[in-house]
């Protein structure tokens, strides 16, 4: 398996850092402006999740790229549309369905 780079798992899902990637403040979250908290307080409020543009697609994707690919969080890294792993099954449709819309909005 491998990432092909379209950017659109960008688009549609909100990327959950796990503790240790929350802790590290590497990468920028959706309340970074109100500063670190304990990683359970960061789950129940939301605070782990990485910041999103104004149209919801990652912070990080830049002209259709994820600008930090090579340090990307883990369940970045582990995602490929081509997987067969069952719990990727209803994302990797909602990959397809965008593509095929897209496709037919050209």
């Amino acid at each position: 398996m491998e990432c092909h780079s379209c950017g659109v798992c960008c688009k549609l899902f909100v990327i959950n850092l796990n503790e240790e990637e929350y802790l590290s403040g590497k990468y920028k979250t959706i309340f970074a402006e109100f500063g670190m908290m304990d990683f359970n307080e960061a789950e129940l409020t939301g605070a782990h999740l990485l910041a999103q543009n104004e149209d919801e697609s990652c912070i990080y994707l830049q002209e259709g790229k994820c600008s930090i690919h090579n340090d990307r969080p883990l369940v970045c890294r582990d995602f490929f549309c081509d997987s067969d792993e069952p719990w990727f099954k209803s994302m990797i449709e909602k990959i397809r369905k965008f593509k095929v819309n897209l496709q037919q909005n050209l």
